[in-house]
């Protein structure tokens, strides 16, 4: 029978301080149910409806454990599985809001599509296609679910099942003749196209002054210029301007002062501004600040603030105290786009090269649609009349301008617009389809700061730099004739000839591939993309790499990505592998295959892999175009030889890590509890049944190499496998339970208890200071009570995960709490006394916990002893189970466990709880990722791959990108150049590497060397030194070939396919000053 249990069941034990009794804390979003039943009226034509958002199907009996666990009072609706990266970037309030919303998208062109793809990714409720045309040959160049059996059949008719295919759940229907304002009624959001500004004006009238108002966005891409417009309302509500975690602080100090000053802990910098309204929470003695109360603060600094009250009648601040910053609503007024017109106010700018552009391009586009009504159609690529009449309108609006004209129309520009203007360019495409679609979502949910009206793009340095002969923008009747109007025909070609290496095949690798066959990127006979990717795609990927369905789950990435581009473009020569690119496959990715390629484009999700990346296209000269996503942020880097610095020229800072005493005894955030949660999973069910493993795999040798170690590590590692083989062997699965109890106690209450033992809530430091001082929190023990939910979630994934690693059969009973409950009720717990002289650890700069004895080796020897004694009781072959955290797959429990220790012990440590998907995104270090930043990221970087190919561009014409969609803020730049170093009449940078063919010896290659004025001193061949001038006895080599000494000093095999070996040289001037030289390639065949 376990011991008579106390009152204050399934809280914390409050062990003398009456105030200290904790509920349970809770981080979860909270939504109200009634508007997540918005009604859908729409009249649009019969609906092609997939499967339902919610789990209506789901029977209404009985929680389960993990239900009751994390039952925060909102409804379960939401595939966590699939859009789990996706909820990492917007929470489940935003995702809800998307569920309830309709969308038109008007113009079913590249542009039109590639919004609602990013839609339908998302999750909206339903998405309605409206295009009058039919599908063209021109349409080819950027509408990835065109085929050639869909010319001269309606657009929206033609895209609607592919697009259907990206989510079932979502509502997608089409409608296929002239809109009436009164349609736009049935949506939240609407999208045109490809609409003349007349017909745009009226539809936004209706919108604007709808109740309540429809989001209306008009945006269009022509050619190499773009645009965006969008008006949401009179009065639009942002409630989460840039989507990132209210910032907080520990605080250490508050002053009784008018105004008050308040410090805090220095263990992180402060994220606060001026102006911010901060609310505080759990701090003592100057209990009034706890009132929950916004207050502004001043004067921000790293580490302190000034709270703009009056706290001379408060009471002294004793000690703790969270600052939470609050973050408010925003009401934006937008302008009808009738006023907006005349009256744009700031644009938004994306380059400050060209702060002049955005007015010119709102009167070219306001120009262009001139043209259009006038003539009836687009100006002709290539007609210098069409270009003069372009021209002219927009000198003729510029004129009527009065005070706000422009000083200078440029004329070069505007014949580049009219010759583009009929073309929608897929980067271009991509690009404004993450834009647009990113504006939609904030319209639909008031998540983001809006697009605040009007955004002007253009990349004309994607153009060749030699003068187009206007005859080579003529159709060819092709697939890529709207982008021939842009660059012609010869450079098509090139385009087509190109090979390409494509690392990954992801959520960016997808966008790629798609980008890539609508350019005609690898599609001549002589041009091949080769893409890799050694991954397997699985359901939550579906959210964003759109190339990939549900019935592809399991198989490999790159096969199933290759066969969909195929599809895409029939031309497409492409190869798949699925080979991870690094040293261990250069047999594959050999010196042949890097040499022969045009350009590397990188869609990677590691910092490891794109620096091999970065160092082969150093080392090859190739052209390395990287990016990458994080939520709404999107960044690329062009890398070009001998113009730009390479990849790893520039490093972020490693992230902070907390110290393994404040993660192991004195976590004070969620983090460090996610933290010790993964590590004692990770303890427990891997490491430790791997080393019993290990262990009864080869008995002698184990034991020989634990004895022949014989320190602490050694001894822990022993203690592990005898209590794993032992004291804690589970034959029955009440045995894992009695173990899971077990494990409970000794986490959340006794371990409390020996550590407020050892330090009690008074004790101080060798310096007199409180010990339990900020950021330090005073934990409280557990007690353990079957009618806490979350108590008995932990016993059932513990016994369950238990079970699992010694083969023993789980039985059904364990997931109902009135079985698990009788079932632990069994149990005898003993009680735990706390010892005296017990050492915890507390230096920050420890980096183990285990303490060195000098009588390890004894007990060693000991231990050793005992355990061949537990292996003579085992059953015959006997192998434990090793568990590998897998963070995807909800029905392994393993995410169970994990969130229920860190919530247990955040509820010891008085720190908020979290829900199982917060825990997920924090221990599996999920990297949030949504749809659209990957999209506009590819499109960038394919701006960029015009002029890579192109071959000829100047450093200026290259642009690096930070995006953040959220904001939104796009921040253009060129690319930063390589550092040159100079010597003697010779320069070169880290885009250099030289060269000695003719099998050199060493003393050959010194020669060579001295002879360019440099005294090598030292030369290595990977980690083995093959000469150094202070060992006498490296002079004997002097005479030996520089390849027969790699083989005979450093022990390599030189594979056959290799024909020259790379050395580092370390060099001095004649003056004794070092200089950083090239890397020298030996060639010995």
């Amino acid at each position: 029978m376990l011991p008579r249990k106390r009152p204050g069941e399934g809280e914390a034990v409050n062990e003398g301080n009456s105030q200290s009794v904790l509920k349970k804390h809770r981080i979860s979003s909270s939504t109200d149910s009634k508007n997540n039943q918005e009604s859908n009226s729409s009249g649009t034509g019969s609906l092609v409806v997939g499967n339902s958002n919610s789990n209506s199907n789901k029977s209404c009996g009985e929680q389960t454990i993990t239900e009751m666990a994390f039952d925060d009072g909102n409804p379960r609706d939401i595939d966590e599985d699939l859009h789990s990266r996706q909820l990492a970037v917007y929470g489940r309030e935003t995702m809800r809001r998307l569920f309830a919303s309709n969308v038109l998208v008007s113009g079913m062109q590249g542009l039109g599509v590639e919004i609602a793809k990013n839609l339908i990714l998302a999750g909206v409720k339903s998405v309605t296609l409206h295009d009058e045309g039919t599908v063209e040959l021109w349409d080819m160049s950027s509408n990835f679910v065109f085929s050639e059996k869909d010319l001269g059949k309606n657009r929206a008719l033609a895209s609607m099942q592919k697009l259907q295919e990206l989510n079932n759940a979502v509502a997608i229907s089409t409608l296929t003749t002239k809109l009436t304002k009164e349609q736009l009624s049935d949506f939240q959001a609407v999208v045109f196209t490809d609409i003349n500004l007349e017909s745009a004006i009226e539809f936004n009238e209706y919108c604007h002054n709808h109740q309540p108002p429809i989001a209306f966005i008009k945006t269009e891409v022509r050619g190499l210029f773009g645009s965006a417009f969008c008006d949401f309302g009179p009065e639009f509500t942002v409630f989460d301007v840039d989507g990132e975690e209210p910032h907080t602080g520990i605080i250490a100090s508050i002053s009784n002062d008018n105004p008050a000053l308040v410090a805090c802990v220095d263990d992180e910098r402060l994220e606060f501004q001026d102006g911010d309204l901060v609310v505080f929470s759990e701090i003592q003695g100057m209990t009034q600040l706890n009132d929950g109360k916004p207050r502004k603060i001043k004067n921000a600094r790293p580490y302190s603030f000034t709270l703009d009250e009056d706290t001379t009648k408060f009471g002294t601040y004793e000690r703790g105290g969270i600052v939470t910053q609050v973050k408010e609503p925003k009401i934006l007024n937008f302008k009808p786009l009738k006023e907006a017109i005349k009256d744009p106010g700031d644009f938004l700018l994306s380059d400050f090269s060209k702060f002049d552009r955005p007015p010119l391009l709102h009167l070219a586009f306001q120009s262009l649609d001139k043209f259009v009504s006038e003539l009836g159609r687009f100006p002709t690529a290539g007609s210098e009349e069409d270009a003069q009449r372009l021209i002219s309108i927009t000198s003729d609006i510029n004129e009527g301008l009065g005070d706000g004209k422009l000083d200078d129309i440029n004329p070069k520009l505007l014949r580049h617009f009219a010759f583009g203007a009929r073309a929608v360019l897929n980067p271009m495409a991509a690009m404004f389809g993450g834009i647009v679609g990113q504006e939609v979502v904030k319209a639909c949910s008031g998540k983001f700061h809006p697009l605040f009206q009007f955004f002007y793009f253009d990349s004309l340095e994607s153009l060749p730099t030699e003068p187009l002969d206007p005859s080579d923008l003529r159709p060819l009747n092709s697939r890529y004739d709207a982008q021939i109007s842009v660059f012609g025909s010869k450079f098509q070609k090139k385009l087509e000839d190109a090979k390409v290496f494509v690392v990954g095949s992801g959520a960016l690798g997808c966008e790629f591939l798609k980008n890539l066959a609508l350019m005609g990127v690898s599609c001549g006979k002589h041009g091949k993309l080769t893409v890799t990717d050694d991954d397997v795609i699985e359901k939550s990927n579906l959210s964003r790499q759109f190339l990939f369905r549900d019935w592809n789950i399991g198989q490999p990435k790159s096969t199933v990505a290759a066969s969909a581009a195929s599809s895409i473009n029939p031309l497409l020569h492409i190869e798949a592998l699925q080979n991870r690119v690094g040293p261990e496959t250069e047999n594959v990715f050999n010196d042949a295959f890097w040499e022969n390629l045009n350009v590397v484009i990188n869609a990677l999700d590691n910092v490891n892999a794109r620096l091999y990346v970065d160092q082969r296209c150093l080392y090859f000269q190739k052209p390395l175009l990287e990016s990458g996503t994080l939520g709404a942020k999107c960044n690329t880097q062009m890398v070009i030889p001998h113009l730009t610095e390479n990849y790893g020229a520039s490093r972020d800072p490693p992230e902070k890590q907390a110290p393994m005493c404040t993660v192991h005894s004195f976590p004070h955030n969620i983090d460090h509890c996610l933290t010790w949660a993964r590590s004692e999973f990770e303890g427990l069910l891997e490491k430790t049944p791997a080393e019993v493993n290990a262990y009864l795999s080869n008995p002698s040798e184990y034991t020989s190499a634990m004895r022949n170690a014989g320190d602490a590590q050694a001894r822990d590692n022993l203690e592990r496998v005898i209590e794993c083989l032992d004291r804690e062997r589970c034959e029955s699965f009440q045995d894992c339970i009695t173990w899971a109890r077990m494990k409970f106690e000794d986490y959340f209450a006794n371990r409390v208890k020996q550590l407020t033992f050892t330090f009690p809530e008074d004790a101080a430091t060798s310096t007199g200071a409180p010990f339990w001082s900020a950021p330090k929190r005073f934990p409280r023990p557990l007690q353990f009570s079957v009618t806490d939910p979350s108590h008995l979630h932990f016993i059932m994934a513990a016994s369950i995960l238990r079970a699992e690693t010694f083969g023993v059969p789980v039985p059904d009973w364990v997931k109902h709490p009135k079985k698990l409950a009788e079932a632990v009720d069994k149990v005898i717990v003993p009680d735990f006394q706390p010892k005296k002289n017990v050492k915890i650890v507390t230096d920050e700069k420890a980096t183990s916990l285990a303490t060195a004895s000098v009588d390890d080796s004894a007990v060693i020897n000991e231990l050793i002893m005992k355990l061949e004694q537990c292996r003579k009781t085992l059953p015959p072959n006997f192998r434990m189970k090793p568990i590998q955290f897998e963070k995807d797959d909800d029905t392994n429990y393993h995410m169970d466990l994990i969130a229920a220790l860190a919530n247990m012990r955040a509820r010891n440590y008085s720190i908020p709880e979290v829900d199982k998907l917060k825990a997920k995104f924090i221990a599996g270090r999920i990297i949030p990722a949504i749809a659209t930043s990957t999209a506009m990221a590819t499109g960038l970087v394919c701006l960029e791959l015009y002029k890579v190919i192109d071959g000829s561009h100047k450093l200026e014409d290259y642009r690096n990108t930070f995006a953040n969609l959220a904001l939104p803020l796009f921040s253009m730049a060129e690319p930063v150049p390589p550092k040159v170093v100079k010597h003697q009449n010779m320069s070169w940078t880290v885009w250099d590497r030289w060269i000695i063919k003719g099998n050199p010896t060493l003393r050959e290659l010194l020669q060579w060397l001295a002879d360019k004025g440099l005294n090598a001193y030292s030369i290595s061949f990977g980690s083995c030194l093959l000469y150094n001038s202070m060992f006498p006895r490296h002079k004997e080599r002097m005479d030996k070939k520089v390849a027969d000494l790699a083989r005979d000093v450093a022990k390599v095999e030189l594979p056959p396919y290799r024909d020259h070996l790379d050395v580092v040289v370390a060099c001095e001037d004649d003056e004794d000053n070092d200089v950083d030289i090239p890397q020298i390639s030996v060639y010995f065949r």
